[in-house]
């Protein structure tokens, strides 16, 4: 059980180095991390460059490559869920309702922000990875506390973007993404689509936690394997390595479903205070 926590926060953290290191090779924010709001920003590369090595250095800090106390990894954690939060807060929703030129009723304008919210939701659950047994910031005077409080919501952050995901595959022709040798294509992208949303949702409403998390912890290490790593090898170079940061993506994603296939289920509120009574 332990082996596939750590080998979800290494496939996690290392789709987190595999940004910090793309933006200093690009020199500006990917768009996923800051959008185009605020446009000053990115006239300063040395924004995204401190925020790239903030990512590297939080990345390998986190892999469970290096001798660093689990106390000191659930923090960076913690840390990196907050700031993929903020950042959403205060450039993704300001740029998509104030700045973005096309409609928001397209579900592909929305494809930035899901993955930053998957990102922050990512990072809390490998924060809830460990457990209250392990450690747990309670102490009032502890400013790790307010932001251990966020944990849950990172199940729900990540089942939103996959959830919306697989409502793409519907949406949208991503057939041509697909390897001709698979046969049908069409038919493996609506297949691809309908089990994000599933396992989504399955996910989100805790239901086979366990088994459905692996399943799509699987499927998207096939994708990484036979799709886009294909992909950045043949376009490494498009769109600023769109393709090299969206193999990293598929990566971080299963990382994080193989870290949710070892959660617990959370109890509801309600619950809660039923057992208190």
């Amino acid at each position: 059980m332990s082996d596939i926590r750590s080998v979800g926060r290494l496939f996690y953290s290392l789709g987190i180095i595999a940004y910090g290191i793309q933006q200093i090779i690009i020199k500006d924010f990917r768009p996923q991390i800051l959008p185009g709001f605020p446009a000053w920003v990115h006239e300063w590369s040395v924004f995204a460059i401190l925020s790239g090595i903030f990512m590297i250095g939080a990345g390998f800090l986190t892999t469970g490559l290096l001798k660093v106390r689990a106390v000191i990894r659930k923090k960076i954690f913690l840390y990196l869920g907050f700031y993929f939060l903020v950042l959403l807060l205060v450039s993704h929703l300001p740029y998509l309702l104030f700045v973005y030129p096309h409609k928001l009723s397209h579900l592909g304008s929305w494809g930035d922000a899901l993955k930053g919210l998957a990102f922050s939701g990512g990072a809390f659950i490998m924060a809830g990875s460990w457990t209250n047994e392990d450690f747990s910031f309670t102490s009032s005077n502890d400013v790790n506390a307010p932001l251990e409080k966020l944990i849950p919501l990172g199940r729900l952050f990540y089942c939103t973007t996959i959830i919306l995901f697989g409502c793409n595959h519907f949406v949208y022709d991503i057939s041509a993404m697909v390897p001709k040798w698979f046969g049908p294509l069409t038919f493996w992208s609506y297949f691809g689509g309908a089990a994000l949303i599933g396992a989504g949702a399955a996910i989100l409403l805790q239901i086979w936690l366990k088994p459905v998390s692996l399943l799509l912890a699987t499927m998207l290490f096939l994708w990484f394997i036979m799709l886009h790593i294909p992909n950045a090898i043949a376009n490494p170079y498009a769109g600023r390595g769109n393709a090299v940061v969206s193999a990293f993506d598929a990566l971080l994603f299963c990382g994080t479903a193989l870290v949710l296939s070892q959660s617990k289920k959370q109890k509801s509120h309600l619950m809660s205070e039923k057992a208190m009574v």
